[in-house]
């Protein structure tokens, strides 16, 4: 009996994928180490799982037009693959590249095997290693006949959205779902930098051990179901076996990161999107590592204001209204990708896929599938605002950095402030550089000398 599909790579996200999958439909598995196969089948193996020890009998146990998922590291891996599989492969097959793919590589991939007529779907898949095994959220991308053909296995493996729906949709054209899974995680990196340094003004400022900690964030969390602050509070309460002590004080602080959130900040400036929240994230990462740096003792001159007994309050607000900000940033650079690109992105759909399953998913999204939902607003027209900017106020004056939060809440005043002050900045280009500037009273592009 063929399968239905095959997937190559099983690392834990292949391996579980591959485990959900074959609860519904028969499935081949291959990975270069064959003792990797051979593992996998013996512990999770079912009548549904076929290993195979070559990529040529990994093909040849699939149903046509075959139908192969990639889990594979992203970069030259991914073309080495799939330059030993084409040559085996018939016009109509599909290959679907599920790992974190750059989306200027999925388009060159997509132009080179698009003349051997082999379909490559770029899709994005969040939710980690729990994710794929119980049903994560998916972001297909490319072809869309090809995407029709692959409904009837992906559907029934991806998440709930917790409205009788499934956490899968076809994105768009191309590399569109290859770039939403990335906007996705620069979403990601700015609301963890936004948790990390409400952590850091609660500790620091207010005092609050880890139990105290846990609990804060677990309140926060039942109106929100955010899986971040869900995570959140499950780290503060996990002990280190060896020494008995609270494990997140053993933790290095030097943030590691993959790409994706400088692949978001380099999309968002070729773009023309302000996303101060991502770009204040991924810095916050690297200074994180500037161990040289961070190894000089400079002086810290700090106020000593009076500590406000309702600082948890403050804090939550603006983690709240910072949050928001950072999907307001991503649907916005989504917003500019698709009339670039032509993908005519649903925004309201991609906000439900990622409502179950995904690392970003919480309550907030039912709201932001509205385009024009005049609740949030609502969020910022309240006394949350003025929590906001205390606690920025408060963090500055202890010395407390917060980046997100300070550029969250500079992201939110540019918007509503009807007058910037780029009128100097444009007046300074034409007095050094005679770029010209435009006039609020009259048509034109003009220069003055000076």
């Amino acid at each position: 009996m063929k399968s239905k599909i095959g997937l190559i790579g099983l690392a834990t996200m292949g391996k579980n994928l591959a485990r959900n999958i074959a609860r519904n439909f028969h499935i081949s598995v291959y990975n270069r180490t064959t003792e990797k196969t051979e593992e996998f089948i013996k512990e999770f193996g079912s009548e549904k799982l076929t290993g195979t020890k070559t990529l040529e009998e990994f093909v040849e146990s699939l149903e046509k037009p075959r139908k192969i998922i990639l889990m594979v590291k992203a970069g030259n891996g991914v073309d080495a693959v799939i330059d030993e599989l084409t040559p085996l492969l018939d016009k109509g097959d599909i290959i679907i590249d599920g790992g974190n793919t750059h989306y200027p590589d999925t388009e060159r991939r997509q132009a080179r095997l698009v003349e051997k007529n082999i379909h490559l779907i770029g899709m994005g898949i969040s939710g980690g290693e729990e994710g794929a095994l119980n049903g994560p959220s998916m972001m297909p991308g490319g072809d869309k006949n090809a995407y029709e053909s692959l409904k009837e296995i992906l559907v029934p493996s991806s998440a709930d959205d917790g409205d009788n729906g499934k956490c899968i949709s076809y994105i768009g054209e191309g590399s569109s779902g290859h770039f939403v899974k990335m906007v996705h995680n620069g979403i990601e990196y700015g609301i963890m930098q936004l948790i990390g340094e409400t952590y850091d003004i609660l500790k620091n400022i207010g005092k609050l051990n880890n139990q105290e900690l846990a609990e804060t964030f677990g309140n926060w969390n039942k109106s929100r179901n955010s899986f971040l602050l869900e995570i959140t509070q499950k780290i503060f309460t996990q002990k280190d076996e060896d020494k008995n002590k609270d494990l997140i004080d053993l933790i290095k602080d030097t943030g590691k990161q993959k790409g994706t959130g400088k692949w978001t900040s380099i999309a968002a400036y070729d773009l023309g999107v302000s996303t101060p929240t991502i770009h204040a994230s991924v810095d916050a990462r690297i200074m994180s590592g500037s161990i040289r740096l961070r190894s000089r003792k400079l002086p810290s001159k700090t106020l000593s204001p009076e500590i406000p007994d309702n600082l948890k309050n403050l804090v939550e607000d603006a983690l709240e209204l910072s949050t928001l900000c950072t999907y307001f940033q991503g649907l916005e650079l989504m917003k500019a990708a698709s009339i670039e690109k032509k993908w005519d992105l649903n925004l309201g759909e991609i906000m439900r896929i990622w409502r179950g399953g995904c690392i970003i998913r919480s309550d907030y999204l039912s709201l932001l599938q509205e385009s024009e939902n005049t609740k949030i607003l609502e969020f910022f027209d309240s006394e949350a605002q003025t929590n906001w900017r205390e606690t920025i106020s408060l963090a500055t004056s202890q010395g407390i950095p917060s980046p997100a939060l300070s550029a969250s809440l500079a992201y939110w005043d540019s918007i509503a402030k009807d007058k910037l002050p780029q009128n100097l900045t444009q007046a300074q280009r034409d007095f050094f550089g005679a770029h010209g500037y435009e006039r609020i009273d009259k048509e034109g592009n003009f220069h003055t000398e000076w």
